[in-house]
């Protein structure tokens, strides 16, 4: 299980609905800006590895806990960290906190499939493993 690394946004007006309060389905975008970030932050380019290796991290799944609202204009920390990394799979968490106060809003989870661009399930390449914190490789 690796670190988290931080992001931090601030809620946009068309972010959230007609009480200022960010809508749910934000959340999942929250969660990809910190993913791309901390891939970004560990040096990998993510387009890269599309091009040059027919790989892509396909969402399996996603979860999402709200605890307490974002509202408009709130600074937002996004903590990402890998959770779990097998051959096949990879598993994201997240933190959203409130910037300022460090209040939690919402926690999350996401696991991504590895697979080429028709969308057949394949190992992730060696060479990315290191990004991902492979502690505990298995045949999923």
């Amino acid at each position: 299980m690796s670190e988290f690394i931080d992001t931090v946004v601030r809620v946009r007006y068309a972010e959230t609905d007609k009480m200022a309060i960010v809508y749910y389905a934000n959340y999942f975008i929250y969660f990809e800006i910190g993913r791309v970030e901390f891939l970004r932050q560990r040096g990998l380019d993510y387009r890269r590895m599309e091009i040059e290796d027919d790989s892509f991290t396909v969402v399996a799944e996603a979860k999402c806990r709200y605890r307490r609202p974002a509202r408009y204009d709130d600074p937002l920390r996004i903590r990402t960290r890998v959770a779990s990394a097998r051959r096949r799979t990879i598993t994201f968490g997240y933190e959203i906190r409130h910037d300022i106060s460090g209040e939690l809003l919402a926690t999350g989870e996401t696991i991504h499939v590895v697979c080429d661009s028709k969308g057949r399930p394949k190992p992730l390449p060696e060479k990315y493993r290191r990004y991902f914190d492979f502690e505990n490789v298995g045949s999923s």
